[in-house]
């Protein structure tokens, strides 16, 4: 029987990056030498056995933190067999419906010793309640345990879409988190306010910074009400962040410098906090995913080691966990192996190198600190226009606007190759790569996964105590609608026995679903280079149609990584297509039901949860039983070679997947299509 693992005791988050410990020698001569971050790995698929396996392995290998990754159900308050799981039950995380996987999840790993990170938001009291459950059950000191609860609403509605309920109450649950922790949990960090995804929606580094500091400020002002007084200055040392690191790496190094400076200020000059151990900015990183690229994807290794510099190499403003993406995520399900060479690119960087042995490399640099105050200029601009307008929560609607347009003008950049990306717009010439081919090259989820994982949740429905599940579910309902802390009603139903799916439809009785701006504008932008000779077809198409040629752009399934299906949408309008785009999380009926209500020409769907293969083949059956079998439906997303040539034998008629950049090129594809479809029918 595989052993219990254990996390190194001297690695945590609450330690100070460069904190020094002393390195082997004389006594007396030893020189001084800074910790390491924590090494994680963001991981979860399938199931949780199958999960809770890669996890003991990762942490035998020398990791010495988890990172959780959940699938999209689970981080929107699904039970995996509701109708909007399907397909996406295990795809891109772990699903957790209950106690019991739960306790599958973390089975060998004392969670007393372990930094774990939980990447959740709208059901973070949910998986924090069910977490707190099996750390019980294992006899831990609550008071002892650590990690981090994402617990991130705000860009949720911004970039990731996972969210639940609308803005205020979903800040009320953020803040009973935070308030409940800091009494029973004083180790656990209850929220990682997340800029991340913000930059991989488009977001500049002043707006990250500005739009990730906004949060923190709703959160806190919020919180303020909730904690005691003399508590307050601890609660916000718990607050901690969540970045991303670019490949531009004099500016993301400059970046976390700013985010340092700015934080310190706020602190002292909004909260009257000037203690360092209580307003010093404590973050963790993963590097950008989204500049991951599909053709020539080993080059992605250099990417990934540049970027991780950018958060390392600043004592000042050192990450304290780290996370990296394996190379291939561009292409799919990265494999074990994938996932070791890059922590074996933290370790070689940690133990290997000097780099801990020597103060800050940039104090003093005068390129550097330039660049930190404009950075901070920058970010205090957009502040203030924040505060004018409310505050974060009121100003979600300008802060998405303001992401689509500065997503925008990033991928026109790369279009017209003022951006370089190395093997995508310049250099596309290749060898075959011997690390992408063959069976195996990436990790698929097994299919049968999410059959297993449906067959364990009807059997925990049956063996628990009904009654005890709905007297819980219950005194949930009742501090939802008294205001009521979230938290001990949540525990309590975690070991009754309720489920994921449960806890999430209380919620949304108790406070209301909510459907977030799109940031796609009706109006077209003032943008023309090189959209003339697609106008000038799209007017020729519209008029022999005799109506504008329209184009529904839909996201079925729960994936809530929205971007492109925005710039789609968003340079389909610039191009004079009418356009029908509704947001995410959208059933196939659904999708049916709008492509015949606003008679469109042209359908698109973006999915990049994996999900593709049974969801647009529901759509095509749904479109083909409404009588709209004639109009060509188009997929984009991260979809394999094998699966878009099986989309095709679906009747799909185009696949686009990342290395399909040109824009304007899949506009003039739109038009073809459209005609194509028009002549034959």
């Amino acid at each position: 029987m595989p052993q219990p693992v254990s996390a190194s005791p001297a690695l945590n988050e609450t330690t100070p990056p460069g904190a020094a410990v002393p390195l082997a020698g004389a006594p007396g001569e030893a020189p001084v030498k800074d910790k390491p971050w924590l090494f994680r790995t963001y991981a979860g698929h399938s199931t949780a056995a199958a999960s809770n396996a890669l996890y003991r392995g990762n942490l035998a290998k020398g990791q010495t933190g988890l990172s959780v990754a959940f699938d999209l159900p689970t981080q929107t308050g699904y039970d995996s067999d509701h109708e909007l799981s399907r397909g996406e039950v295990g795809k891109v995380g772990v699903p957790v419906c209950h106690l019991g996987d739960m306790r599958a999840l973390f089975d060998q790993i004392p969670l007393e010793q372990m930094n774990t990170s939980m990447t959740i938001n709208a059901t973070a009291p949910w998986l924090l309640a069910l977490y707190v459950a099996v750390a019980e059950e294992q006899g831990a000191d609550l008071h002892q345990l650590q990690g981090t609860v994402q617990n991130d609403i705000i860009k949720e509605y911004l970039s990731r879409g996972t969210y639940i309920c609308p803005p205020k109450p979903s800040l009320r649950l953020i803040t009973d988190v935070a308030a409940w922790t800091g009494q029973n949990l004083p180790k656990w960090n209850p929220m990682n306010v997340c800029s991340y995804h913000l930059q991989e929606a488009g977001a500049t580094p002043e707006q990250e910074l500005a739009f990730a500091l906004a949060t923190a400020v709703a959160v806190l002002d919020d919180l303020k009400g909730k904690v005691p007084e003399a508590d307050f200055p601890k609660m916000v040392g718990r607050i901690s962040f969540f970045v991303n690191a670019g490949i531009r790496f004099v500016t993301e190094l400059c970046k976390m410098r700013a985010f340092v400076d700015l934080w310190e200020e706020i602190c002292r000059e909004r909260y009257g906090i000037t203690d360092e151990k209580y307003a010093r900015f404590r973050y963790g990183v993963q590097v950008n995913s989204l500049g991951l690229t599909e053709p020539q994807p080993e080059n992605n290794v250099y990417r990934i080691l540049i970027e991780m510099l950018a958060v390392t190499l600043s004592k000042k403003a050192r990450a304290r966990a780290v996370q990296l993406p394996a190379w291939n995520e561009a292409l799919g399900l990265p494999r074990p192996w994938d996932q070791q060479w890059s922590l074996r690119m933290q370790q070689i960087l940690a133990y290997e190198t000097d780099l801990l042995e020597y103060d800050d490399l940039f104090d003093g640099n005068p390129a550097i600190e330039r660049k930190v105050a404009a950075l901070k200029q920058g970010a205090r601009d957009e502040l203030a226009q924040i505060d004018a307008m409310g505050g974060a929560v009121a100003a979600i609607e300008y802060m998405k606007s303001r992401l689509v347009e500065a997503n925008s003008e990033r991928i026109a950049k790369i279009e017209a190759k003022e951006t370089v990306v190395v093997g995508v717009n310049r250099w596309r010439e290749t060898e075959p790569s011997p690390l992408t081919t063959g069976d195996g090259a990436i990790m698929v989820v097994d299919e049968a996964a999410e059959a297993d994982q449906l067959l364990r949740l009807r059997a925990w429905r049956e063996a628990r105590n009904e009654a005890a599940v709905t007297a819980a579910l219950a005194e949930l309902a009742e501090a939802a609608a008294s205001g009521g802390n979230i938290m001990p009603p949540s525990i309590r139903a975690a070991k009754a026995g309720a489920t994921t799916g449960e806890w999430g439809e209380t919620v949304r009785k108790a406070f209301g679903q909510y459907r977030g701006p799109t940031g796609v504008s009706r109006f077209p932008s003032n943008r023309t280079e090189g959209l003339e000779p697609i106008r000038e077809a799209v007017q020729e198409l519209s008029a022999r149609l005799g109506r504008p040629l329209k184009f529904l752009v839909a996201k079925p399934g729960l994936d809530g990584h929205s971007n492109g299906a925005e710039q789609i949408a968003s340079r389909a309008r610039d191009c004079g297509m009418e356009i029908t785009y509704e947001g995410i999380r959208l059933t196939p009926s659904e999708i049916v039901d709008a492509a015949a209500k606003k008679n469109v020409h042209v359908v698109g769907l973006s999915i990049l949860s994996g999900s593709h293969l049974p969801l647009v083949e529901e759509v095509l059956r749904q479109m083909k039983l409404a009588g709209l079998g004639g109009i060509p439906l188009v997929v984009g997303g991260i979809i394999p070679e094998e699966d878009a040539l099986q989309l095709e034998k679906f009747g799909v008629a185009a696949v686009y997947t990342p290395k399909d950049f040109e824009l304007n090129r899949i506009m003039m594809d739109l038009v073809g299509l459209v005609d194509e479809a028009f002549e034959t029918a």
